[in-house]
């Protein structure tokens, strides 16, 4: 298969992909993994593709107290080794070891797969249950948009067509918290029909202050919910499967041709509980 006629650029500078993006109906090419199937397919047809990989400044992987902020250019395997970003905010490392396979987490970008906003991608879901960002920016200038607002459809963001993500921001995780990922495809690689990834916080005397999970290919964006008060139960009397049952009621997938409504809804449901436990493990070995 072939793509439709385009436009091609590639700008030397960030202005100048800027200004490129300005003129309309326009892509931006970073990894290429989900964009070059688009047009091959004829799924999309942009008047012009917005070439970004020769932006060096855009390739940064910065760590700080605060978290980890992803430039538009860093590849997945980049992320994935980074031994800080690692250790800021360990659900990074445990949800791209999910993501694809090698060679595409070697060419793939983190911030080029929030863009691409598929609700059955892994980090789309990382950045949703974290309460990351998304930095945007245009000739007009930039905005940060939280990930609440970032993801609005399937494949659809709250980008604006004259905008690039230029980087993504993960929040480090607290001192007294775990986290944990766990998904379920056909082979390793492929989308997820179902993926947790979930986050227990604890306080000083060791009880669940909060619990959140992130739920991929179970909704049309990614789910967050709230499990504070099923885990904190859970962790006092060991009624795990109780927590993927409160989970389970709060779950309404679409059926395709991967997997019935009510089997990834109960996929979803002893995800949630594997990936919270795991969590909450990890949470206690952090005691100081």
């Amino acid at each position: 298969m072939k793509p439709p006629p385009f436009e091609y650029t590639a700008p030397e500078t960030a202005a100048g992909a800027l200004r490129a993006l300005g003129g309309g109906d326009a892509k931006v090419l970073a990894g290429g993994q989900s964009l070059i199937p688009l047009l091959n397919m004829r799924l999309a047809a942009p008047a012009r593709i917005v070439d970004v990989n020769g932006l060096a400044e855009l390739d940064t992987v910065e760590v700080s107290a605060d978290g980890v902020r992803i430039g538009a250019l860093a590849r997945h395997a980049r992320v994935e080794r980074d031994r800080a970003a690692a250790a800021a905010q360990p659900l990074l490392r445990q949800a791209l070891r999910h993501v694809a396979h090698p060679v595409i987490r070697n060419r793939g970008t983190v911030v080029g797969s929030l863009a691409h906003a598929d609700p059955a991608a892994e980090l789309p879901a990382v950045l949703a249950v974290l309460g990351g960002t998304v930095e945007a920016a245009s000739v007009r200038g930039r905005r940060t948009v939280p990930a609440a607002e970032f993801f609005t459809g399937p494949l659809e963001s709250a980008l604006r067509p004259d905008e690039l993500a230029v980087s993504a921001f993960f929040p480090a995780v607290p001192p007294l918290a775990g986290t944990a990922f766990a998904e379920t495809a056909r082979r390793h690689g492929d989308y997820a029909l179902a993926g947790v990834a979930a986050v227990v916080e604890l306080d000083d005397d060791l009880r669940v202050t909060s619990a959140r999970a992130g739920y991929l290919s179970v909704a049309a964006t990614p789910l967050v919910l709230d499990l504070t008060e099923a885990a904190a139960s859970a962790v006092r009397t060991g009624d795990w499967p109780a927590v993927a049952a409160y989970a389970r009621e709060r779950l309404d997938p679409d059926a395709d041709l991967h997997a019935s409504a009510a089997y990834r809804r109960h996929l979803a449901g002893v995800l949630t509980e594997r990936a919270l436990r795991a969590a909450t493990s990890e949470a206690l070995r952090r005691e100081p």
